[in-house]
């Protein structure tokens, strides 16, 4: 379903953007296009963390979007519209009453419809696409590949979340996939999409506000860097108990908190030179959510 069609200008601009499913809830998408950009040229969706500032994630990837020459495409889920976690992170799969959803109200396919836009706008045509997430957008992404499925992306990364839903059809969602109507195949596909948990070795704050402390989140651990080791070895597990294959990797970035802008940066160089950057190169400006 295209809802209109984005055909963002050379440099950094946003377009609103209204999702035909949720037209009562406007989002803004943030561009960064390179001048060399064309559209079977590499594009990587940037999904922003809880301050709903996807104009920072976008200016995180600016320095590679010159050097390799990608289209950065960030689409931002104001507070307005998407207030709490339940609206962005959990993409209003439960509903207020605690019921689930209808599925056609779920947020996890709007990268797509996004995607379809810039197609229809001549922006894109068979790029390869990928996606990273940092904080809340590394549990919305996560969870996106977990319902729908990685088939629009080469590669995804999952960065610094603060909790994670579990591959597990018997714990309900969010903590599970439990109730969402999917089945053993789902979460064999999951299991086998070559997810990227990236996680800085310094997000062990404890006494974060941020940070979910409700009981499902502290039992994966006490800090977001523990629960990444958590969110693989229960994976690993499941796998083997299904036997089937378990394609996730935890990639570490040493000396990094939770800095969206350096888990940015690592993620870029990790991408396109193949390597994760020292610290000192990495530069962490501070937190960023």
């Amino acid at each position: 379903m295209i809802t209109t069609t984005l055909n963002p200008a050379v440099g950094r601009g946003e377009l609103p953007f209204v999702d035909g499913f949720h037209p009562g809830r406007p989002l803004v998408v943030n561009f960064y296009r390179p001048a060399g950009h064309r559209p079977n040229d590499p594009v990587i969706v940037v999904q922003h963390g809880m301050l709903r500032n996807g104009d920072d994630y976008r200016d995180f990837w600016i320095d590679a979007a010159e050097k390799h020459n990608l289209l950065i495409v960030a689409p931002t889920f104001p507070d307005e519209a998407f207030p709490k976690a339940e609206s962005y992170n959990n993409g209003l799969v439960v509903s207020e009453d605690g019921t689930i959803a209808p599925r056609g109200q779920w947020l996890y396919t709007v990268p797509e419809r996004v995607l379809d836009a810039l197609r229809a706008g001549g922006a894109i045509d068979k790029p390869v696409i990928r996606i990273f997430g940092h904080s809340a957008g590394g549990q919305f992404v996560h969870r996106m590949l977990a319902i729908e499925g990685g088939e629009l992306f080469a590669a995804a990364m999952a960065s610094n979340p603060g909790w994670y839903t579990l591959p597990t059809l018997e714990r309900r969602f969010p903590e599970g996939l439990g109730g969402l109507g999917l089945d053993r195949e789902a979460l064999a596909r999951w299991l086998a999409y070559p997810m990227i948990l990236f996680a800085g070795d310094q997000d062990i704050v404890t006494d974060d506000p941020n940070l979910p402390a409700q009981p499902e989140a502290l039992a994966q651990g006490p800090h977001r860097y523990g629960r990444a080791h958590f969110m693989l070895d229960f994976a690993r597990a499941e796998a083997v108990r299904l036997g089937t294959a378990c394609n996730w990797s935890l990639i570490t970035v040493a000396g990094v908190g939770h800095d969206g802008a350096a888990m940015s940066r690592a993620a870029a160089a990790y991408w396109f030179e193949g390597r994760i950057p020292g610290v000192e190169e990495l530069k962490p400006q501070g937190a960023v959510a």
